[in-house]
This record gives C-alpha cells, structure tokens and sequence, in this order.
C-alpha cells in the first residue's frame, strides 16, 4: 500500500487513516480494504452540543422593548453538535456523537433523533439533574435568524466525558467540534484526539475572542465564518482581501488549514500552498439556521472520504445550498443522495 504522499514523504507521516496529504496537500493515498479509486465510508466522530431548538416565525425579529406576534412555534432538534452529527450521518459517515443530554422530557427525544439518523449514541450520556439544552430561534421572512442559546445539559459535558470516550477516537477518525460546549472539554477532545492519531477539524463558534494556544498544534482544519474569523484574529472580514488577511493570520499562528465561510458569496480555502474560494449555489432560502452546520458535516465527511480540497468545499457548499430550503436545523440537511443529484445538475 503506497501510504506517503511523494510530495511530503521526507520527514512526513500518515496522521491518521486519513492520508496526512489529503488535508494537507491533496494528495490521496492507496486505501485499505479494497478501495480502488472510489471513497471509503469515511470515519467521523462529533464532540459538542444537542439542543432542542423551539423555532418561532415572524415577520421580523423585536427591537429592543417591542413584541412581535410570531405566526408558529416548533420543537425542532438542534445544536450545532447534533446538526453536524446528523448531517455526517445522512451524508454516509459511521459517526459518533459525544455529548450530554437533559434529565428531563425533551432529552430522550433528543438522544433518540440522534440515532433514528443513523447517528451512534453509545457516548452519549444523561446529565443528571440537568434540563435539556435549548435554543430559542427567531426566524423572519427573510429566513435570517436570531438565536439564544440556553447550555443546559450541554454544559456539563467535561473533559472526564472525553476521557470516558476515548475509544472512539482513531487514526482514521476525523474529530469534528465546535464551541457550544465548555472550552475546556473542547480542547480535551482536540488532544485526545490527536494523540489518537486522528485528524481535528474544529468549527469555532461561537468564538472566543482569540485562539486557544492549547488548540494549535491539534487542529488540522479551522472553520469559521466572517465573524468568527474576525473575533479570532482582530482583522476586519467584510470581503474576500480581508477574508484572506484574517486566514493568513491564522495559518501564521500554526494552524495550517483554514476554510472561511462567507455567507452568500461561498467559502475560501487557505493554506501555504493553495488558495482559491468557490461560490456558493443560489437556492430560495427559507431558514439558514443550519447552514454552518451542515457545512462543517459535509467537509468533514468529504475530506474523510480523501476528496481533494476544491471537491471537498463544493460537495459542502452544495449541501449547506440545501440545508437552507426548509425551516429547522436538521430538516433541510439532505442525503448523500439528495446532495449527489443536486450537484449533478450544477
């Protein structure tokens, strides 16, 4: 099996089954088990929240002092954990999700909408005496949304739970976290995960207001979008010069991938050796409350599967197009199938 890229094989080695390059440089390796050319079932494990979203559409959100009538209210499973998580699953991942759920009525429901999409729950565990995190989702007619997030369970989620988890964590796992769970736990998964020889993609938002220095060194992949790359790097991103600014800031401090969400006008991919952004698929958009979310899942899986980096962003950027078109966090989140004829047609 040819396991080093030709390009980084002097002092380079495989990180995980992921070929070290695949991130990195692009470079696919030989794969195990039989694979000659098509992707593998890519490996992904989810670190982080599970909410239950109670959804209300509006004309417009309040100002400050007003009420607005809202028009409905839905229970909607959420949480930028659960939504990637579903959304690795529903792409053709094997995912685990590690996260707390609420001792209370709505956390079964949680727990269980995780596994009824084919997510893996044996690491996830009850919060004792802990209601179910919530998000409470103002969405108007423009399908923009206002949320408010309520920790809950998410909250007691600590680095024991990562430690207790520890199995799941492998060198041809791809780790995917965000920051709705306490810092500390996030950074536990990123160094658990690395000395596990896996490969750390990590979504930081929200943000903190700069980059953990326990981070660098276990993240491959950073994802934020406009504003959380701002946050992290005091540079101004309101366009695609700043966008490049606020990444090269970034892989400067030694993260060495960065993927920058920019809203309507796509994604840019940024490390020492490629730079390009692809623009993002035009849809009627009905909620983005997901949009972000989904497109952490998507990369995750795409770059799992070994995909080169302008055909890992695309097959995100088109399943983040997707996500938009229906109200609630995990409805708009298509199938591998769904997303696959979507982007036959583009």
């Amino acid at each position: 099996m040819n396991d080093e890229c030709p390009e980084c094989s002097a002092g380079a080695s495989p990180s995980s089954g992921i070929h070290h390059s695949s991130v990195l440089c692009g470079f696919v390796a030989d794969r195990p088990n039989g694979y000659k050319g098509e992707t593998m079932t890519p490996n992904v494990v989810v670190v982080g929240s599970a909410n239950m979203d109670l959804v209300v559409r509006a004309q417009r959100a309040p100002w400050p002092g007003e009420t607005v009538q809202g028009r409905s209210l839905d229970y909607l499973p959420g949480g930028k954990g659960a939504n990637q998580a579903v959304a690795a699953a529903r792409l053709g991942a094997r995912t685990h999700m590690v996260c707390r759920v609420g001792d209370d009525s709505l956390g079964e429901p949680v727990r269980r909408n995780l596994a009824d999409n084919g997510v893996d729950v044996s690491r996830v565990r009850i919060a004792a005496g802990a209601p179910q995190g919530l998000a409470i989702i103002i969405v108007d007619d423009e399908g923009q949304n206002r949320i408010v997030l309520a920790a809950g369970s998410n909250g007691m989620l600590v680095p024991d739970d990562i430690d207790w988890a520890a199995a799941v964590f492998s060198p041809d796992s791809l780790v995917l976290l965000q920051n709705e769970i306490r810092l500390e736990t996030t950074i536990r998964a990123a160094q658990v995960a690395k000395a596990a020889g896996a490969t750390v993609l990590w979504n930081p938002a929200p943000a903190p207001d700069s980059l953990p220095d326990e981070m660098i060194g276990c993240v491959d992949v950073l994802l934020p979008n406009e504003s959380e790359a701002e946050s992290l790097t005091g540079i101004a991103v309101h366009d695609s010069p700043g966008a490049h600014r606020a990444a090269a800031a970034i892989v400067a401090k030694g993260i060495p991938n960065v993927v920058i969400t920019l809203g309507e006008r796509g994604a840019l991919w940024f490390n020492e050796d490629e730079v390009f952004e692809l623009p993002s698929f035009p849809v009627s958009v009905v909620d983005t409350t997901a949009a972000g979310d989904t497109f952490a899942g998507a990369l995750a899986v795409a770059l799992a599967e070994g995909r080169e980096s302008r055909d890992a962003v695309r097959f995100a950027c088109g399943a983040s197009a997707l996500a938009v078109t229906k109200l609630g966090a995990q409805p708009g989140i298509p199938t591998r199938a769904q997303l696959e004829a979507f982007l036959a047609e583009r």
